[in-house]
C-alpha cells in the first residue's frame, strides 16, 4: 500500500494550468486518507472558488494517484475552508513562482 508521502509525490505532476506550480507545492492539498482496501480520499482546495479548471485538476489528480501500485479508487473532494492563501505554499513553490515572475 502506498504511503501518504508517495501519494503526495504522485500529485506533484498535477499543475494548475494558470499557475506553473504543482498542487502540492501550491499548498492546495489539505488531506490524504488511504484505506487498507486501497481507496484514497484527497481533500484539497483551489486558489479560487469557481476555478474554471476544477474538473481538469480533479481528473489529473485521480489519474496521477491511480498510477500507484495498490490503489483501487481515488476520490477528490474540494473544500473552501480554510481558504487558500499564498502562505500555504511550500518554500519550493514560492521559489518556482518567483522564477515565473510572481511576487510571493
Amino acid at each position: 500500500m502506498p504511503s501518504q508521502a508517495q501519494v503526495l509525490e504522485a500529485l506533484k505532476v498535477v499543475k494548475d494550468p494558470e499557475i506553473p506550480v504543482n498542487v502540492v507545492d501550491l499548498g492546495l492539498i489539505y488531506g490524504v486518507d488511504i484505506s487498507t482496501a486501497g481507496n484514497v480520499e484527497i481533500t484539497m482546495t483551489l486558489t479560487s472558488v469557481g476555478c474554471p479548471v476544477q474538473d481538469l485538476i480533479r481528473a489529473d489528480a485521480e489519474m496521477a494517484v491511480m498510477r500507484l501500485d495498490g490503489i483501487n479508487q481515488v476520490e477528490v473532494e474540494f473544500v473552501w475552508s480554510p481558504p487558500w492563501a499564498p502562505d500555504k505554499m511550500s518554500d519550493d513553490g514560492k521559489r518556482q513562482m518567483r522564477m515565473f515572475g510572481f511576487n510571493v
